[in-house]
């Protein structure tokens, strides 16, 4: 008896190291779509939000894909062109292509949605929308809500796109963030790091985006005065094999609409 109980204990171990490496290897291969709208004023921004609000992130939730990102830049506040970036966390590269035709399907998005999609063309919603399809870094397969106490109105998302000057280079840097463990150092200052992922497609290629998020800016400048002046930083980007390969730095200092899920 103590044998069979024994040997039924090792196959439970084993179906389970299995199955965790099976979970691990799906959750891997989740994706991102932001979606970047372009407008210039106030009547723009308003069509949009109602549009995000009361029709677009229903029709998400009622897919089940939960926490949605909407986010507008604090140099909206000083721009002539003027942007909004919903973060829409996919599981696979299906659910990014069918996500259009089954958001389509939703009755009550295409109803709650006609004063967006029924603009004349002389008064649009927006001057452009931008789709860019990311797919998560292998060492960082998880998407994490930020686990942030302070006031809402308060909190900073940074999100950051790195460019290369070529593929090569731009693989190069993908591996510093991950077996070179860059990501490490961001996660040890507690950078409540949201995302990590590929570009795979988008206008600005080669590139990575990856996002942060801070209780409100002094916490966010505390943060990247400690990150510059870290020890592991230091070494890690002092070393020859990684000299160069950013070539481009765009950085996007945002705020979370009312009715963002996060």
């Amino acid at each position: 008896m103590k044998k069979l109980i024994q040997a039924a204990l090792l196959v439970a171990f084993i179906f389970s190291v299995f199955n965790v490496k099976a979970q691990e290897k799906k959750i891997t291969k989740g994706y991102y779509q932001i979606t970047v709208y372009n407008f210039t004023n106030s009547e723009q921004q308003s069509l949009i939000d109602n549009y995000l609000q009361m029709a677009y992130l229903p029709a998400l939730h009622n897919l089940m894909i939960k926490d949605v990102g909407v986010f507008t830049p604090i140099s909206n506040d000083t721009s002539i062109n003027k942007i909004l970036y919903v973060i829409i966390p996919l599981p696979s590269f299906e659910a990014a292509a069918t996500l259009t035709q089954k958001v389509n399907s939703d009755a009550d998005y295409l109803s709650n949605s006609k004063a967006y999609l029924d603009v004349a063309h002389t008064n649009p919603a927006y001057t452009r929308i931008e789709n860019i399809l990311l797919e998560k870094f292998a060492m960082a397969p998880f998407f994490v809500l930020p686990k942030l106490t302070g006031k809402r109105a308060d909190r900073i998302f940074e999100l950051r796109s790195y460019e290369s000057a070529s593929e090569k280079i731009y693989q190069n840097k993908v591996y510093m963030f991950n077996e070179g463990k860059e990501i490490d150092i961001f996660t040890k200052l507690n950078f409540n790091a949201v995302f990590y992922a590929n570009v795979i497609a988008g206008s600005r290629m080669p590139n990575l985006m990856y996002m942060t998020s801070f209780e409100n800016m002094a916490d966010r400048d505390e943060h990247w005065k400690k990150f510059s002046a870290s020890d592991d930083w230091k070494k890690l980007s002092g070393m020859p094999m990684y000299q160069n390969n950013v070539s481009k730095a765009d950085i996007i200092i945002m705020k979370s609409t009312p009715y963002s899920d996060y």
